[in-house]
């Protein structure tokens, strides 16, 4: 593997803080750089981090004022927006100010590093939808997101003053997103309130969790229908945090029914024909942001869910 030493990254020097005395490498790097612990033990195993002026392993415990020296690697170009047809990606609503999509399985709202899959933001552009400019080049016009394996009504901004007025309203709270999730078990009591923060998952990168000092994260639920094995739930985000459905209740015990990367039994999966989270944004309830009038957008489940749905009740 070629170091970064040699290919010109972004080198920073410092000494270790006190706070990190006696730390994984690895570890110490993350924290200072802000790197998941996968790169930061990438950068060590490639010799990119030196303890006084030393190649260490990622187990080597640092000491506070030791000097540590790190070559980051350069940025990655930002993924760019591709016009791509995606199949199953239906229009609801659209005006010079929105459009509002029912989103199918398999598909990124905007384009990120390492998806090669379709975007919201490729299909509405391959079907002639300009979006707003606002935002950074990948994700124009998002104002909010959904899971790739979560299905159901997204609303895009068109105009630059939509867009303003979305991202603030979504930031104080003032759409009204509610969600339908079948999930393992029968939530007790059955309607409720959980509240507790989320943040990445201290050991998984690809993952979210409850931890102590994450995000404020709120979430409402109340038992539409329930079977032998599963709840079909109606939930009402409070807050929008990445996974925050399915992180709450798998902390519950009563992890979204499919949801395997959240403990879901594979066994019941297999059984209801899943091979995704039963999680579905039902509707989307906002004032438009030029007339000021609430409008609400509906999605039906798509055939996956029926399906398994229909499996449950018999």
């Amino acid at each position: 593997m070629t170091s970064a030493f040699a290919t010109g990254g972004d080198h920073r020097s410092l000494p270790v803080p006190d706070g990190l005395d006696g730390m994984r490498l690895d570890q110490a790097v993350a924290r200072l750089f802000g790197l998941s612990r996968t790169a930061a033990a990438t950068l060590v195993d490639s010799g990119d981090a030196l303890v006084d002026g030393t190649a260490r392993a990622n187990s080597h415990k640092v000491k506070a004022g030791s000097w540590l020296e790190v070559t980051l690697p350069a940025p990655d170009a930002p993924p760019t927006v591709v016009p791509q047809a995606v199949p199953g990606l239906t229009v609801v609503h659209a005006d010079d100010d929105i459009v509002v999509v029912d989103k199918p399985v398999g598909v990124a709202a905007h384009p990120s590093p390492g998806w090669t899959g379709p975007t919201v933001i490729g299909g509405l552009a391959a079907i002639g939808h300009r979006i707003s400019t606002s935002g950074a080049a990948e994700r124009q016009g998002v104002v909010h997101r959904l899971d790739v394996g979560t299905t159901g009504i997204m609303v895009v901004a068109k105009s630059e003053p939509a867009y303003t007025a979305l991202k603030r309203a979504f930031k104080y709270r003032e759409v009204e997103k509610r969600y339908h999730a079948v999930v393992q078990g029968h939530p007790d009591p059955l309607c409720g309130t959980i509240d507790a923060p989320i943040d990445r998952h201290p050991h998984h990168d690809y993952r979210w969790a409850v931890v102590s000092g994450g995000k404020p994260s709120i979430t409402h639920y109340d038992t539409l229908e329930a079977f032998p094995a599963a709840s079909l739930l109606d939930v009402k985000l409070e807050t929008g945090r990445t996974h925050q459905i399915r992180v709450h209740f798998s902390t519950l015990r009563h992890p979204c029914v499919g949801d395997l990367t959240y403990g879901a039994d594979p066994t019941l999966s297999a059984r209801l024909g899943l091979a995704r989270q039963w999680l579905h944004a039902r509707s989307l309830s906002f004032l438009h942001p030029r007339t000021g009038v609430e409008v609400t957008f509906v999605s039906d489940y798509p055939d996956d869910l029926a399906r398994a749905l229909e499996i449950l009740r018999d």
